[in-house]
């Protein structure tokens, strides 16, 4: 009996959060998983408990991500380990008296005469890419600005570049960097800002053998991707901080932007990430690694060059 007793107090303190907030550490909680299994607790009680722990993640959560509705909590218990369908946590939600943005109006696509849409689709990775530039200042009232690029396809952000000035050669320096690293895109999407138009930025992708796709001037919903990324980065990011430096907006900008890429639950992808973190172990991923082909004795080196 006392042996239950102390399970269930244990269970209790888990279920409010004292792992998650370092009063339990991993050992403890691991002793408390093998003392469970040896002790006979009723399922009503062990349902309880579930819901405390349940609620108390989905609160923390919550308070973390303080614009993310349900579903988008939902989806973050899920890669937690919670097997929980939205229904749930909708109920957890509002019993707990959070707060379940309103549902968004529904909204028409722009269609040509003849039926056919506007606007290119994205078909694979790499297909599409589109970029824009953002503005923000810091607390001393500078302006800086940043240039996000994404992959409309996956949805994953590539990079942000952010400085107090960004021109045409920035945009150059910003997607040469990334074809290294990813390849050259299909197409590259954007509006008619001058860094964007200038004639050295259109011969270079032009010359990489990408096509650049530019939006009827005006139009911005015709580069709907990347303008709800950047409503994203300002609701979720920008409106919530104060930089006062530049440095300290970079550093804090790139955290998010990798956090929008690998954590964040996306809607259109099913509530999960565009680019999640897998972890491979080196030598199941690299098995020939563990043999090598040649002694360090008999390998070839190339020769140094010299200067004549």
């Amino acid at each position: 009996m006392v042996i239950q007793l102390l399970a269930i107090i244990l269970m209790v303190a888990m279920g409010f959060g004292l792992g998650r907030a370092g009063l339990l550490g991993p050992q403890d909680q691991q002793t408390l998983g093998k003392l469970l299994t040896h002790v006979a607790i009723p399922a009503v009680i062990i349902k309880a408990l579930a819901t405390a722990t349940i609620t108390a993640d989905l609160i923390a959560l919550a308070r973390q991500y303080g614009r993310y509705g349900y579903r988008k909590i939902a989806g973050l218990l899920e890669q937690a380990g919670w097997l929980v369908n939205d229904k749930r946590v909708e109920r957890i939600w509002r019993r707990e008296g959070l707060k379940v943005p309103h549902k968004q109006p529904k909204r028409g696509r722009l269609w040509l005469a003849d039926g056919s849409c506007i606007r290119l689709r994205p078909e694979h990775r790499n297909h599409v890419w589109s970029y824009d530039f953002v503005e923000d200042r810091t607390h001393d009232g500078r302006k800086y600005r940043m240039l996000n690029v994404i992959d409309e396809f996956t949805h994953e952000c590539l990079a942000i570049r952010v400085a107090r000035k960004l021109k045409a050669t920035d945009v150059i320096d910003v997607l040469s960097d990334l074809f290294i690293q990813r390849g050259v895109p299909g197409h590259i999407r954007s509006d008619n800002g001058p860094e964007f138009v200038a004639k050295a930025v259109q011969e270079w992708i032009a010359a990489v053998g990408a096509k650049t796709a530019y939006i009827t001037p005006g139009s911005p919903w015709e580069n709907g991707y990347v303008e709800s990324f950047n409503a994203r980065l300002r609701d979720e990011l920008l409106d919530g901080e104060i930089f006062y430096t530049l440095r300290e907006a970079q550093i804090v900008i790139e955290s998010w932007r990798r956090h929008f890429n690998t954590i964040r639950p996306h809607e259109s992808l099913g509530y999960k990430p565009p680019a999640p973190e897998v972890f491979v172990p080196a030598f199941a991923a690299w098995p020939a690694a563990l043999r090598r082909s040649a002694s360090p004795a008999t390998l070839q080196l190339a020769q140094r060059p010299t200067l004549n």
